[in-house]
This record gives C-alpha cells, sequence and structure tokens, in this order.
C-alpha cells in the first residue's frame, strides 16, 4: 500500500526504528567475546559511544578506551572480534518498518536517512538494500554533530532544500525527536511501527 505525503521530506532514524535492537543472543555474544562479566561491560561500552557517533574517536580508539576502562588489554584480533559482534548485532531489521518505507518510496514521498553513527556504518547504509528509498543518507560521524543538537537537523533540511517544517523526523529517543520539534519539525517518538503508520496515513490524508 503506498503512502503518498507530498510537500514534506520524512527523515528516519536508523538503530531500533529500522534496526531492531540487539537481541539477548547478540548481546550475550558481545560480552563472550570482551571476556568480562556483564554487570562491567556496558557502562564502558556506552561511556565512549557519543565519541564514536561524532566522528571525534576512531573505531579501534573506542574499543582501545572501553578495555582501559575495564582495565584489560585487548589483541588487535579481539578488537576486530568485537566490532564484528558488535555491528552485526546492529544490522537486523523489523520488516514492518522496512515495509513502511518501501511503502512512502512507492507514493513518491521524499525519504531520508539520519543515524547517530560511527564511519563504520556508512557503507552498510550506502550499499545495502535499503539504500535505493532514500534520497540522502546522514551519518552522524561525517557531519561532526549528533542529535539532538538542533545544528544537524538545519544541515539535513539544509542539504534537502527544505525548510524545518517541510520535514518530518522518526527516531526513538525522545529527546532527538524534542530536538527536531524545537525547530518546527514535525517528530514522531517511535514505539512500534504499526503506531508509525498510523501517523504517516494521517499525515497523508491532511
Amino acid at each position: 500500500m503506498s503512502l503518498s505525503i507530498p510537500g514534506r521530506v520524512v527523515v528516519f532514524d536508523y538503530g531500533e526504528v529500522i534496526s531492531r535492537e540487539p537481541s539477548e543472543r547478540d548481546r550475550a555474544d558481545l560480552v563472550e567475546v570482551a571476556g568480562v562479566p556483564n554487570a562491567s561491560f556496558w557502562g564502558p561500552y556506552w561511556a565512549h559511544r557519543e565519541g564514536l557517533d561524532q566522528g571525534t574517536i576512531a573505531v579501534r580508539e573506542y574499543w582501545k578506551l572501553v578495555a582501559a576502562d575495564l582495565g584489560v588489554q585487548w589483541s588487535e584480533s579481539r578488537i576486530q572480534e568485537l566490532w564484528v559482534a558488535d555491528f552485526t548485532g546492529w544490522l537486523s531489521i523489523d520488516p514492518l518498518t522496512f515495509d513502511i518505507i518501501a511503502d512512502l518510496f512507492d507514493g513518491g514521498t521524499r525519504i531520508a536517512l539520519l543515524s547517530n553513527a560511527g564511519f563504520d556504518f556508512a557503507s552498510p547504509f550506502r550499499f545495502s538494500p535499503i539504500a535505493r528509498f532514500f534520497e540522502r543518507i546522514f551519518v552522524s560521524a561525517e557531519m561532526g554533530l549528533i542529535k539532538p543538537d538542533p545544528q544537524i537537523f538545519i544541515e539535513v533540511a539544509t542539504e534537502l532544500g527544505i525548510t524545518p517544517a517541510e520535514m518530518v523526523f522518526i527516531d526513538n529517543k525522545q529527546e532527538n525527536v524534542a530536538g527536531a520539534e524545537s525547530l518546527g519539525i514535525v517528530g514522531h517518538h517511535f514505539i512500534a511501527a504499526p503506531a508509525l503508520r498510523t501517523f504517516l496515513e494521517s499525515l497523508a490524508e491532511r
């Protein structure tokens, strides 16, 4: 079923909107590769994520910082294994969200992607099958900005050739949606794909 929202660009977040949250098995596999207790791992894992997403630290440096916080040393091969385990955990998709994107595309709606992500995600975003649906793909590390900084939304709107009022922004984090809405962007806090479809259909009907 096509979804046509003329005069708007629908901008999607990636993690936990298009992609599923990493599963318990994914998380357990990552901790197993790290070789540390589960309770110790996640604080350091998240502590340096902002720098990774903003492009101020590289992937290898990120894992070195996590290791330092944990008081361990990982070999170069272990760092690569950690990256693989972490990276693949974020690649599974929510088919219902994917189908919404395809329906928007079929309806002629302009669509873009804006993700807080490191440089390493730029290629799968741009070269996986879903890339065909996006007019533009914006990766925070490449921009040197992260959501919810209002400037990142301003840059996206400028690159798309639209005003903030012509953008619809979808994200699973309320603070990111609020950052967009502060500029007059129409925001939707993503909880589940059926609610997202209802929201977008309401825009299509107006």
